[in-house]
């Protein structure tokens, strides 16, 4: 199935779940929707956490096609929407045409789901898509640099490996720098401030094997922490892993 199809897919509500896993070989992209107001800070934040916010793109104010995805909405196109209003959370929904606002300028920001599937195809399971459940993704004391009302700790997802794998895992993702690179920790969750690593902030718990290392990234729900701490009048993301699909190869990405 083509990316189009994906996302025809899941704007008439046939797929309704987390992306990780369904859209081969296609860039998978975070979101973030601000008014124009805040877009400059946003955009300035992003500059300055490039591992936890690398943008792949910015919709003009009142935009919602992306130039990377043929015939798409963006305002329709994501199963499920956060939107967050003076920092609070205030409904997870499936379309946000009623949200609209002619204002509205989008970040679509790189994801880890394209260096899954480089880590797929090298024959390295991922245990979370194995068990098709969201990936786990915790806040950490790991600071960003702030940027205008913009700041905050990172946000990091984490997959458990093998030992013999870690070292294989890593240099897979590091040849992807704008989607998020290479890990940021690996090893013992207490020292990036994650208390308990069965209790994930975001997405499902993922049980670590004795003969397993988690390993953690940066992640693209970092914007959705700093927004709690800048509380903007509105912003609208995707629910954490419920992606924008767009059609831009994976390997146009790597290293």
């Amino acid at each position: 199935m083509n990316a189009e199809n994906i996302r025809m897919k899941i704007r008439t509500g046939e797929h309704s779940g987390p992306t990780s896993g369904i859209s081969g070989d296609k860039v998978q992209a975070n979101l973030a929707i601000l008014p124009k107001e805040y877009a400059f800070d946003f955009l300035l934040f992003a500059l300055r956490n490039s591992k936890p916010v690398p943008i792949i793109e910015v919709l003009e104010a009142g935009e919602f096609t992306s130039r990377y995805a043929q015939n798409s909405d963006i305002r329709t196109d994501v199963p499920l929407y956060n939107i967050y209003k003076k920092g609070k959370l205030t409904n997870t929904v499936s379309d946000i045409k009623d949200e609209w606002q002619d204002d509205f300028v989008t970040f679509l920001i790189g994801c880890s789901f394209t260096f899954e599937q480089a880590i797929l195809d090298a024959g390295i399971n991922i245990k979370h898509i194995d068990e098709g459940r969201n990936v786990a993704m915790y806040k950490t004391n790991i600071e960003t640099v702030p940027a205008g009302i913009f700041s905050g700790e990172t946000v990091v997802s984490m997959r458990p490996f093998k030992k013999e794998l870690v070292d294989k895992v890593i240099n897979i993702t590091n040849d992807f720098p704008n989607m998020h690179g290479g890990p940021v920790h690996v090893g013992n969750p207490q020292e990036i401030g994650i208390e308990n690593i069965d209790n994930p902030d975001y997405g499902d718990s993922i049980a670590i094997a004795e003969d397993e290392v988690p390993v953690f990234w940066a992640c693209g729900v970092t914007p959705q922490n700093a927004v709690l701490k800048a509380k903007p009048e509105i912003l609208i993301s995707h629910a954490p892993g419920h992606m924008f699909i767009t059609d831009i190869n994976n390997e146009e990405y790597k290293n």
